[in-house]
């Protein structure tokens, strides 16, 4: 059998060189388990742990052990909104580290005291980033792999292709993990072939059986294609892939004229986005696992082209490993 090793597997302990990312409100105890039990990793996002799914986040990582022994990750929003969060988020760190989590994926912010903190224990910190200039910062922090997360994804995509980010941060002594785009098997094969160490998925792993997500938002991911996924900036302020629900295309996806303003005030910014934080929080809660329907707000990437059917999360890991071995296979002369 073909190795998928590479620098990404061996720093996180696994053999599909292929993350479930941290979503939220979909990354819930049973998906993030399934892919780890599988082969590659699930990434805990603790809020979701905590606020959507209702575990303390040392008992939800317990129950999550009850089902694997494989290994798991966790994210770390590190953006320092409020004091209480950075602590909470320090707590959190520390718990997993306890439990015997070593691998992290930071967002946002400068992830220097995570990497310091993680390093310690034995961990592995990677961090995403959208281009060379985050990057370089997040070197300086002593990360040691980066996602690279392209034009393609859900939710805050970025700015570049899946090629082009690659060029972008690909030559800095790190490895690359692609996010964004892949919802095939042959799409996950032929990012390992220019030069990937690893590839992320989220919309994918939304449409499974273990995801609590509701089955209209599984669906509305089967039925749609590229073309339906657009940027709205009333979910965040920032924007945001989702797919162009009826209510989305209702209240339009520009944020008013106030919002916008506040957005760009140095004193007015940070309470803006707060707000829209708060906000989000709720509303993707809401509509993303309840099965009444309503105010759709169903973040999703342009992989939704290619994914065609509700299918179990371990069964999409083999597909893909498999579709990937098979690449690397030499010819038979």
């Amino acid at each position: 059998m073909t190795s998928l090793e590479t620098q990404f597997t061996r720093d996180a302990g696994i053999e599909v060189p292929l993350i479930c990312g941290p979503m939220y409100p979909c990354s819930n105890p049973e998906l993030v388990a399934a892919v780890s039990g599988a082969g590659g990793i699930g990434i805990v996002q603790p809020i979701s742990l905590t606020y959507v799914h209702g575990h303390g986040f040392r008992e939800g990582l317990q129950f999550i052990r009850s089902i694997t022994d494989r290994p798991i990750g966790m994210n770390a929003l590190i953006e320092a909104s409020s004091k209480t969060y950075q602590t909470r988020m320090e707590q959190w760190i520390d718990i997993a580290l306890e439990e015997g989590v070593r691998f992290f994926i930071t967002s946002l912010g400068k992830p220097r005291w995570v990497v310091k903190r993680v390093e310690s224990a034995g961990g592995i910190v990677y961090h995403d980033v959208t281009e060379r200039k985050w990057a370089e910062k997040a070197i300086d922090s002593g990360v040691h792999g980066l996602i690279a997360v392209n034009r393609r994804a859900g939710g805050h995509a970025g700015p570049l292709g899946v090629q082009e980010v690659l060029d972008d941060v690909g030559g800095l002594g790190l490895p690359v993990v692609c996010a964004g785009g892949v919802g095939t098997p042959k799409q996950f094969a032929d990012a390992l072939a220019l030069g990937y160490a690893g590839v992320q998925l989220g919309t994918r792993f939304i449409a499974t059986p273990e995801c609590l997500a509701s089955q209209a938002y599984k669906k509305a991911i089967v039925d749609s294609g590229e073309d339906d996924i657009v940027l709205t900036e009333r979910l965040t302020g920032i924007p945001v892939a989702v797919i162009n629900t009826p209510y989305v295309r209702r209240i339009g996806t520009k944020a008013g004229p106030l919002a916008r303003w506040m957005l760009r005030g140095h004193r007015t910014k940070h309470w803006m986005r707060t707000l829209y934080a708060l906000k989000a929080t709720w509303q993707l809660k809401r509509t993303s696992l309840d099965e009444r329907g309503g105010k759709e707000y169903w973040q999703a990437g342009r992989s939704v082209q290619g994914i065609q059917e509700i299918l179990p999360a371990a069964e999409i890991v083999h597909r893909y490993a498999d579709a990937a071995r098979a690449a690397a296979k030499p010819e038979t002369p």
